[in-house]
């Protein structure tokens, strides 16, 4: 299955323009999101009396809640990254060690940045927003890095692997919003433009190397330090201190809700392991098999946001 986007950038002597295809545009909240079945009525009623007994629950959000908002993930079946192409996402040490990976990087999350950041919460990201005002969600964990949970009004939230919307210094650990970072790069790179080959996951695009040849990334306003988008990249740790809070939170809850997540990557794996511990029932929200289909007590295979909005949270 080969997609095409017809993305470009480019720049003239007036503004910078962003050209996507009509193709791209239609349809594009479902463009990556596998096929589902009709919901089981059956099923539904078991969810909601899952959802109805809990007072204090905890729901575990991974990349599936946001492919039905545009953004593309990496293992959902036909539709996914791995499915696509044979790229696989930047590791944490290439990045760290290689001034010309950082180029390349930068280059295509420069691209990509106008649509990623446009990108806006789906009824999924909505339902679990409204779920917390009425006192239902106790604590939110997402494993996605697109800041779609802040845009619907969550705030008793925990980014596991950070956002994209930031950007950090590795050197002094200075914070900057990523939108800044745009600007900055327009400004060093005036004349350059690309067009894309296609979009993948966590805010860039597909380049050749020659497009990014020329590309020029600023450094750290305070230190002149190498910057890097506030995420945890591939063979990267999330912070002990943050691990722990999460622990915390989850044995504070009575139940667990995972919400389009396969549990492959064991930053998430290991709170549905420490809720397996305690006794806490899991519920799994996912299309297609998940690492913990064997620890729910229900596994509904259907749309996130098909399915959360028919829920009544009190």
């Amino acid at each position: 299955m080969r997609l095409s986007y017809g993305l470009s950038f480019r720049s003239t002597k007036g503004p910078w323009v962003m050209n996507i295809s009509q193709q791209c545009l239609r349809g594009s909240s479902g463009l990556f999101v596998p096929a589902s079945p009709p919901l089981n009525p059956e099923k539904v009623k078991e969810f909601q009396r899952f959802i109805t007994l809990s007072k204090k629950l905890l729901v575990m959000t991974g990349a599936g809640i946001s492919t039905e908002s545009g953004i593309p993930d990496y293992r959902s079946e036909n539709v996914g990254l791995y499915a696509r192409t044979s790229r696989r996402p930047i590791q944490h040490s290439d990045f760290v060690r290689s001034a010309s990976i950082r180029q390349r990087y930068w280059a295509r999350n420069f691209v990509g940045w106008p649509q990623f950041s446009s990108h806006r919460p789906n009824p999924a990201h909505w339902a679990l927003s409204s779920w917390e005002r009425l006192g239902k969600l106790h604590w939110l964990v997402t494993q996605n890095v697109d800041a779609l949970h802040t845009k619907a009004g969550s705030q008793r939230l925990t980014e596991l692997h950070g956002c994209m919307h930031r950007v950090l210094c590795l050197d002094c650990g200075a914070q900057t919003p990523r939108g800044a970072l745009q600007e900055r790069f327009r400004v060093l790179n005036p004349t350059w433009g690309a067009e894309a080959q296609g979009l993948a996951p966590d805010g860039d695009v597909f380049l050749s190397d020659e497009q990014v040849q020329s590309f020029q990334v600023p450094p750290c306003l305070r230190c002149g330090g190498p910057l890097k988008p506030d995420v945890v990249f591939f063979g990267d740790a999330v912070d002990p201190a943050k691990v722990d809070f999460v622990h915390n939170r989850v044995k504070e809850a009575d139940a667990l809700l995972v919400v389009g997540s396969s549990l492959q990557v064991y930053s998430g794996y290991r709170f549905i392991l420490t809720a397996r511990d305690k006794k806490i029932p899991i519920a799994i929200l996912n299309i297609g098999p998940t690492r913990s289909d064997d620890l729910a007590c229900l596994k509904l295979n259907s749309r996130c946001g098909e399915l959360l909005p028919l829920i009544d949270p009190h």
